[in-house]
């Protein structure tokens, strides 16, 4: 069975979605984080046969976007392994979170995800791992980890990756030498991989949430969600709205 991990931060004013301040406060910053993880999660409980595991910066305990934030969360983690986030620096800790899970998990196969796509549906989801596993048709192998290829990548609309599926997670050690949060970080991931011999398949393009025109965007795919009310709620019109585009590898290195 797969492992779906998410990396997510305790929403806690100040300390999460900050580049959506201004319009927003940091309280209503908060409440948006508070609900795109709330979101994320409701969408791996409908995934297909996966482990849920949340890699966890700080405690949901000290979650204070609004009264009852922290035990709303605490309770939807119920039949979740929760796992601390290790590291200095965030390429630091994506690779320590693969590292554990593949301890935790021996053999199984990880497809990694975050908590800026609350977009994302448990049919989107099932389809990311069956691509990882190759589920129904690929044969088993040892540890219970199908034939199907060795690394999937979600490609975000700002060049860098909102998913990251391997079947050895093991192989996450390329992270610790790709410098994060830049506009090419999608294309130095899937370079890495490849440079360790992996055959790499690609996600659909996804927008991430970073900043107040990503926040309406995605709020407008996802209407009456959580997420969605939350950005409502801030009571700013509608800023520019970009459309999805991202230069992604050329047809020929997709293999």
């Amino acid at each position: 069975m797969t492992v779906l991990l998410v990396m997510a931060k305790a929403p806690v004013a100040g300390r999460v979605k900050t580049r959506l301040c201004p319009p927003a406060t940091p309280g209503q910053a908060a409440r948006i984080a508070t609900a795109a993880l709330l979101d994320t999660m409701d969408a791996v409980r409908t995934t297909g046969a996966v482990t849920p595991v949340l890699a966890l910066a700080g405690r949901l305990s000290d979650a204070d976007a609004y009264p009852g934030a922290a035990e709303e969360l605490i309770v939807a983690t119920a039949g979740w392994r929760v796992l601390p986030q290790r590291g200095d620096g965030f390429a630091d800790r994506l690779a320590n979170a693969h590292a554990d899970v593949a301890a935790a998990y021996p053999g199984r196969p990880v497809l990694q995800i975050g908590m800026d796509t609350p977009q994302l549906t448990g049919a989107a989801l099932t389809a990311a791992v069956e691509t990882l596993t190759g589920a129904g048709g690929a044969p088993a192998q040892a540890g219970g980890v199908r034939a199907g290829t060795g690394a999937v990548l979600g490609w975000a609309a700002d060049g860098g990756w909102w998913a990251l599926g391997l079947t050895d997670p093991r192989h996450a050690e390329v992270l610790r030498r790709v410098p994060m949060s830049t506009p090419h970080t999608g294309r130095d991931t899937w370079s890495a991989l490849r440079a360790r011999g992996l055959r790499v398949a690609p996600l659909p393009v996804l927008r991430d949430v970073d900043e107040w025109p990503d926040a309406l965007t995605v709020a407008d795919a996802v209407p009456g969600s959580r997420f969605a009310d939350q950005v409502a709620a801030v009571g700013v019109p509608a800023l520019a709205r970009t459309p999805v585009t991202v230069a992604t590898p050329a047809a020929g290195a997709r293999r």
